[in-house]
């Protein structure tokens, strides 16, 4: 990726770019619609993988779709995460103005899954991030979901952090 234009918010320690994934529960993905981007928010689950350095990331939906024939017509993609906005309103310069804040962005592939174990993998580590709990899925219920698997080979993360009221 290129470097960031504000180095001072730049997160590089991966303990907080793992807090930002972790404490998050929307991810929008952006995928290439001919001359325009298309951008989705979806829920999503996660794992990190060490050996790697790979954040990978599952989503779920339809079978079909726009969505799923952008991802059939070219699988680059990139994801991205926000959290923890709080406007940042207390001047009298409005230029000054803006928000605390965290976020991740990626780039990677994405791919469907069609294997039922893949899946039901894939919908527990979201069920896990989003519920807290996980389930146990038959193929019958796997079977008419959407699953997209998406890993993240460029990343950064960046935040901008409230001070300490003196």
């Amino acid at each position: 990726m290129t470097k960031m234009r504000r180095r001072d918010r730049e997160v590089t320690d991966l303990t907080e770019i793992k807090a930002i994934v972790e404490k998050n529960m929307i991810l929008h993905l952006g995928l290439f619609d001919e001359e325009f981007p298309y951008v989705i928010p979806l829920h999503y689950g996660y794992e990190y993988r060490e050996e790697t350095d790979q954040f990978i990331f599952y989503t779920h939906g339809a079978r079909q779709g726009h969505k799923i024939d952008l991802i059939h017509q070219n699988p680059n993609v990139c994801v991205q995460i926000e959290g923890e906005v709080v406007p940042d309103y207390d001047y009298d310069v409005p230029c000054k103005y803006g928000a605390f804040f965290s976020s991740f962005i990626g780039r990677g592939k994405a791919e469907l899954l069609e294997d039922s174990e893949q899946k039901a993998y894939a919908l527990n580590l979201l069920m896990q991030h989003q519920a807290g709990k996980t389930f146990e899925f038959t193929e019958k219920m796997t079977k008419p979901v959407g699953v997209i698997k998406v890993t993240i080979d460029q990343y950064s993360a960046k935040a901008k952090t409230m001070m300490p009221k003196k």
